[in-house]
């Protein structure tokens, strides 16, 4: 049974947001505000965090980027009000995977909940050996990743994401690719996540301070998607 924190200081939403998950089988813990929120979030055994943006005692991106600390490998989902397109953004360089935005849509929720506890994806597990593009190396048995012999940290849906471009250098893949096999085949809704994890990665990539010449590159393809290039193909063409 999935163990879900949920953080919302509104009484009417949490209270909904608590019955809904239980009655669809999940372990639901509720708190209202961070400090009791990051309290559970020590104790570990957390899947998936629902987190309220809008907190009564602490900063809501800090509780998120505290809350990926606690907890590495849960799956962080913001819940926000706010329409501001940065809000969003901040919030899933804090360390969220996805967001929703209020009013929350209950079928919405729980597709994307169940899309997200779904760990790995098909085009990943298919690759048996680690995977080279240049001086990068993407082992997918033991999820981990090196560049030039520098290993780098990456989330969860940021590992399968690299791991699925570097599956295919070279080639481009869309952004419904994407999101379908590193995220869910029936997702739905804003793929602003997708570019976040994007400039994540790179952002990760250039920070091991790898000279430029032997970084893969993940080239924007506008209009259809993204492909991952090995700096040793002269030929590449720009995004």
């Amino acid at each position: 049974m999935p163990n879900l924190l949920v953080v919302e200081d509104d009484a009417a939403i949490g209270s909904v947001l608590e019955s809904t998950l239980r009655l669809h089988g999940y372990q639901v813990h509720w708190r209202r505000d961070g400090r009791g929120a990051l309290k559970v979030a020590e104790a570990g055994d957390i899947d998936l965090v629902l987190l309220d943006l809008g907190l009564p005692d602490l900063d809501g991106v800090e509780t998120c980027r505290r809350l990926r600390a606690s907890l590495p490998s849960a799956v962080l989902v913001i819940l926000t009000a706010r329409q501001d397109e940065m809000d969003v953004v901040v919030g899933l360089d804090a360390g969220a995977d996805d967001y929703l935005t209020k009013p929350i849509r209950l079928g919405e929720l729980l597709a994307r909940l169940r899309a997200h506890l779904r760990r790995g994806t098909a085009a990943v597990h298919q690759q048996k050996t680690p995977i080279a593009v240049g001086e990068l190396l993407v082992d997918t048995a033991s999820r981990r990743v090196s560049l030039a012999g520098q290993e780098l940290v990456l989330r969860a849906k940021e590992f399968d994401l690299l791991a699925r471009l570097a599956g295919q250098p070279g080639v481009a893949v869309s952004r419904e690719t994407l999101m379908a096999e590193v995220w869910d085949a029936h997702w739905y809704g804003s793929t602003k996540t997708l570019d976040v994890h994007i400039a994540a990665l790179r952002r990760k990539l250039t920070a091991t301070g790898v000279p430029a010449t032997l970084i893969p590159r993940i080239a924007t393809l506008r209009g259809h998607g993204y492909r991952l290039e090995d700096p040793a193909d002269s030929g590449a063409a720009d995004g």
